[in-house]
């Protein structure tokens, strides 16, 4: 079980890692400008996050989080991918009740996107949950970034550097793993061949780009600020996930207490982790619970999504699961008083 935890945290570690430093490159490469063009379309905001939500997996909410690190969208739009996500438990509806899964992804979208204008208007300060996270882009407006060159990656490969060195074998090893089958899923599914190519893409950029840009922007930023606190949040979280599911039966626990099925579903969701949510996609194939509860856990609930969030910010994490909550609740008694 350990050993699975550690293979799960260095994935989505890795993958965290990945989209910081695309982003991070785009973003210099571009000085910026796509950064600004994000930050003044509120709207679009919202929408990419809700779209990136609503795709199967957690990949669309880790990708928001590294935004949201970064400054490069509000924290509506952070709660907006989060309500929209149903992490994992998406693949396993789509198989077991397609119509009724589009339907709920259909449904999350549009909550996901009035639920993030809605905070955003709330909460005002975009920075109050990251004053003390030094994840800003740092760039250097007056410096232009040569960053393909062949004569002088020739070079580079030749006198390498540490920071390049341990770059390069960091992300060779991770590349191994996943076609080896040491990492990722066992099958060659969608989820294998993006991290595949995020590690391809990854290992393109380090070789390629000029030392000082590895070192000030990918390895001083991306790798010393991140990789550590990441992993071990990452960790941490998933190992006392396991512990409870080992040691819980929450299956019995909710079959004990149906009047409260509901509010249930709503709590549960703050567990950092798609397992417990599996419980309810199960119960409504099976036509053991109405709509609204499955619907109410899946606003709650983020499944790996917000673990990430945790090593950036606890703050935007408790307040994150607070609205969620909040949502889920009122969303769902709607439902089941006009829907049943």
């Amino acid at each position: 079980m350990i050993i699975g935890v550690i293979k799960h945290a260095v994935m989505i570690t890795s993958f965290v890692l990945m989209m910081m430093l695309l982003i991070e490159y785009v973003n210099v490469q571009t000085r910026g400008a796509w950064q600004e063009s994000l930050k003044k379309s509120r709207f679009g905001q919202y929408f990419l996050a809700a779209f990136l939500g609503v795709v199967p997996g957690c990949l669309g909410a880790f990708t928001v989080v590294s935004l949201y690190s970064h400054r490069m969208v509000s924290f509506g739009a952070l709660v907006t991918v989060m309500i929209a996500t149903s992490g994992d438990e998406a693949f396993v509806m789509l198989s077991m009740f397609p119509v009724e899964a589009i339907w709920l992804s259909v449904i999350l979208f549009v909550i996901a996107l009035i639920a993030g204008f809605g905070v955003d208007l709330v909460f005002k300060d975009q920075n109050r949950f990251l004053v003390n996270a030094k994840h800003g882009f740092e760039l250097h407006e007056k410096e232009y970034c040569r960053c393909f060159s062949g004569e002088d990656i020739l070079k580079q490969l030749k006198n390498i550097t540490f920071p390049r060195a341990f770059l390069v074998t960091l992300f060779t090893v991770f590349l191994f793993a996943i076609f080896f089958g040491g990492l990722g899923p066992e099958t060659w599914n969608w989820k294998k061949v993006t991290f595949a190519l995020g590690a391809l893409m990854s290992l393109f950029i380090i070789t390629t780009v000029p030392d000082h840009f590895l070192e000030k922007h990918l390895y001083a930023h991306v790798i010393k600020k991140h990789l550590l606190r990441v992993f071990l949040w990452t960790l941490g979280a998933l190992l006392i996930v396991h512990y409870i599911e080992y040691h819980l039966d929450i299956t019995a626990w909710l079959q004990e207490n149906v009047a409260a099925m509901l509010v249930s579903a709503t709590v549960i969701g703050i567990i950092p982790e798609s397992g417990p949510h599996m419980v309810f996609v199960t119960m409504y194939a099976k036509g053991l619970i109405p709509f609204a509860v499955l619907l109410a856990s899946s606003i709650s609930q983020d499944g790996h999504g917000t673990l990430p969030l945790l090593a950036v910010s606890t703050k935007a994490f408790i307040w994150l699961k607070v609205i969620n909550i909040v949502v889920a609740l009122v969303v769902g008694m709607i439902f089941l008083l006009f829907f049943g």
